[in-house]
């Protein structure tokens, strides 16, 4: 491995890509890493944990926190709002520890405004009805969302090319590789792209 640098590394990628379990994996298999957990208005759901799966606020805390220039990025998304806290990140990279953020790309552009030495990486699915197999099998959501989710993605999508490295999910392992050598510093070793963006994305 490379020197060790605490980075902050933005994740995008649409519903269904895998990018939830292949942030877990990177937390739990590279050292001093941590997932931001980023405020909301939403209610909290079963088994949701206040300032470990999201910091539980309400709109008028939101609104005084966005104010105070307390988020790097916020966001409204189905009605309710989102936002990274600026401190924790910044305190998270004074004690060493690498930062992950689990963002769109629109909230990864204000990331990079704010840091920009920030690595963002766009995660891509091997094809498009692929991902929609994906959003399909978990079997949980109405016709409407899952057409809504798939209009969503290839909006995620078209904007892959604005991030630092594209990463295509279409092995979990070897995804998992290249986003580790992406944040260890060692992005020149990590797989070529071997898809056609234009035809995944028309």
């Amino acid at each position: 491995m490379s020197e060790s640098v605490a980075r902050v590394l933005i994740l995008s990628a649409p519903s269904g890509t895998g990018k939830t379990s292949l942030a877990q994996a990177l937390v739990q298999q590279v050292p001093n890493t941590v997932m931001s957990v980023s405020h909301t208005t939403r209610e909290r759901r079963v088994g949701e944990r206040d300032g470990l799966d999201y910091y539980f606020v309400g709109d008028v805390e939101f609104t005084d926190m966005v104010k105070s220039g307390d988020f790097l990025e916020h966001a409204e998304v189905y009605n309710h709002r989102y936002g990274t806290g600026r401190q924790a990140v910044l305190d998270q990279l004074e004690s060493g520890n690498n930062v992950l953020l689990d963002i769109d790309w629109q909230g990864g552009q204000q990331v990079r405004r704010a840091l920009p030495e920030s690595l963002s990486v766009s995660m891509l699915p091997p094809s498009v009805e692929e991902l929609e197999r994906r959003l399909r099998s978990r079997a949980k959501d109405s016709e409407e969302t899952i057409q809504r989710r798939m209009y969503q993605a290839l909006d995620e999508m078209r904007h892959c090319k604005e991030a630092d490295y594209i990463v295509l999910n279409d092995d979990f392992e070897a995804a998992l590789d290249d986003l580790k050598k992406i944040l260890c510093g060692q992005a020149e070793q990590t797989r070529p792209l071997t898809i056609d963006l234009q035809a995944l994305l028309n």
